[in-house]
């Protein structure tokens, strides 16, 4: 209780502390800032990436053509073992006409494919996966099932997104470890210069019977607010950032293939983020730091 007594005391230090050193706490700011904008940026490239590829992963397909001795009915009766195989999310059952017209759409020149008798083409299921890291195996068991004759499908292609969404969610997992580490260090650095420079007025304090609480709290106030104020103007800065890239993209004609997500709605985790981190380097750097310089 008497810790929330002085809490108007511990504030009014902490504020007075940032402001006695303010080179320092604006360095601190900055720095926190830097490694906020960055451990950010790369999460939320991490973020749209994931978006992007699971798109592309849920639109993903392959091709199964049926033996041509089945009629369309024993071909359609087949699509139940189709869906029964693990991993497949959908499959749609495509005549050969279907095809036919399909295909035919895609060439600049369809007239030469009005001479084609029916039949030229299989019928065929298009199946979607739900995993596309498991892609080959459901390609195989879709190939076991008799009256299935072959299969059509990219898995390097599927092993490619894979492989690029692993990857990204792996360096953005490591930068923000790293980055954490520097902005703790920061603060932490930070927070002991504070401390040397105010030793004799600790020592006087602790003379006068001051206990190693009422000394700390003032230097893990300034940490806290030094970590959220880095918080808050890293949200701002990286909204601005965030909102001229996906404009530059969206008003490029070379990047079609690449989609932004609005910030909009993006931004209550990322502030719940950077608050919640910038709250953690200020309150622990601040915590490490005083901890060795009071011998507590």
């Amino acid at each position: 209780m008497r810790h929330f007594n002085n809490l108007g005391y511990y504030i009014r230090e902490g504020f007075f502390s940032i402001f006695t050193h303010g080179l320092m706490s604006f360095a601190a700011v900055c720095m926190i800032i830097c490694c906020l904008l960055i451990m950010g940026s790369f999460s939320l490239v991490a973020v749209n990436l994931d978006e992007m590829l699971g798109r592309y992963e849920a639109e993903n397909e392959f091709l199964a053509y049926i033996d041509d001795s089945y009629d369309q009915d024993q071909a359609r009766a087949l699509e139940e073992q189709i869906r029964a195989v693990p991993n497949v999310a959908d499959a749609t059952f495509v005549t050969d006409a279907e095809a036919m017209e399909e295909y035919a759409a895609k060439q600049e020149e369809t007239e030469l494919f009005q001479s084609l008798p029916d039949g030229v083409l299989r019928d065929r299921y298009r199946i979607h996966v739900s995993d596309l890291s498991k892609l080959e195996e459901t390609v195989a068991a879709v190939e076991a099932i008799p009256g299935v004759a072959k299969t059509s499908s990219a898995p390097e292609i599927a092993e490619g997104f894979t492989v690029i969404r692993n990857i990204a969610s792996g360096v953005a997992m490591i930068l923000v470890a790293i980055l954490l580490l520097i902005s703790l260090f920061i603060i932490t650095n930070t927070i002991k210069i504070a401390t040397f420079n105010r030793r004799d007025e600790i020592a006087i304090m602790k003379m006068c019977g001051a206990t190693n609480a009422f000394v700390r709290w003032p230097f893990v106030f300034e940490g806290m607010i030094l970590g959220l104020v880095g918080s808050l103007l890293s949200y701002f800065f990286q909204w601005g950032i965030y909102d001229l890239i996906k404009r530059a993209v969206d008003n490029s004609d070379t990047m079609q293939l690449i989609t932004v997500l609005p910030f909009e709605l993006l931004s209550m985790r990322v502030l719940g983020v950077f608050l919640i981190t910038g709250f953690i380097i200020g309150v622990g750097g601040s915590l490490m730091a005083i901890r060795k310089f009071l011998q507590v």
